[in-house]
């Protein structure tokens, strides 16, 4: 079985238990995500123990909880937090490079960078009404998905630039333009395919210019980090594909900025 089938095989019945969570919505779809970013922070840590300064994994989880901000922490209690690590974060950029710093950006960057992206999904599905929160939340993923697909395909066919030759080798401009397509139609299947749909059709091009951005560079981050810590993938929990970090390594970047788009029209 080659490598795609492989991928193939896995990403369809993965993709329609997706959205078939995303359509639930509420607590089964808060679950299903925060189940993921569990998986995605402990293969973080994973790697960042192998780059040498491994996290102070219990405070990446404690900043995780502090994020998600279950009914159960106070609002005083996770804004003291934040006040804190920010103060610390501070600290450590402003002070001498050691390895108590390094280790603190670690777990900052272990706690906060996965969640916050899965967070801005979930508020993504919360917007409007529940079925504007389903068609604004699938546009978000066939425009990633159509951007990886196109970027995939366009890449391997007229692929001749590379991208960022050092960190991610098989990415290509061409690949990259492509992208930009691939988002587009991932848009507009979203767009003609429900009956009532929240955004206009002028939506379209600043929503592609982020998710054709913003994904590619998560993508790029992903791989960085993967390269110093000597890894392929992230983790093997998803044969073909590697681990949730690898597979939701765009939407990690490009769901905060799509919220804020949706907001603003919104």
């Amino acid at each position: 079985m080659s490598e795609l089938t492989k991928r193939i095989f896995v990403a369809l019945p993965a993709a329609a238990f997706f959205i078939w969570m995303i359509w639930l919505g509420g607590v089964a779809f808060q679950i299903t995500i925060f189940a993921v970013l569990l998986v995605t922070v402990w293969e973080v840590h994973r790697m960042m123990q192998k780059t040498g300064y491994s996290d102070y994994f219990p405070v990446s989880l404690l900043i995780l909880l502090l994020l998600w901000n279950p009914p159960f922490i106070p609002s005083w209690l996770s804004l003291t937090g934040a006040g804190v690590a920010a103060l610390i974060t501070v600290l450590a950029v402003a002070g001498r490079k050691s390895d108590q710093n390094l280790r603190w950006l670690t777990t900052l960057f272990t706690g906060v960078y996965p969640t916050v992206g899965f967070v801005m999904l979930i508020n993504i599905r919360e917007l409007g009404s529940t079925l504007d929160g389903f068609w604004l939340t699938m546009t978000l993923m066939l425009m990633i998905w159509g951007n990886d697909v196109f970027a995939y395909f366009g890449g391997k066919s007229f692929g001749k630039h590379k991208l960022a030759p050092k960190i991610s080798p098989k990415k290509t401009w061409e690949g990259f333009g492509f992208g930009f397509i691939g988002a587009a139609a991932g848009f507009l299947l979203a767009f003609y395919w429900a009956d009532f749909y929240p955004l206009q059709l002028s939506a379209l091009i600043p929503a592609v210019i982020i998710v054709s951005i913003a994904g590619p560079l998560g993508d790029i981050s992903a791989s960085r980090i993967k390269r110093i810590a000597g890894v392929k993938d992230s983790s093997s929990i998803l044969p073909g594909h590697g681990g949730f970090f690898d597979r939701f390594d765009s939407l990690l970047l490009s769901a905060p900025f799509t919220y804020f788009l949706y907001y603003l029209i919104l």
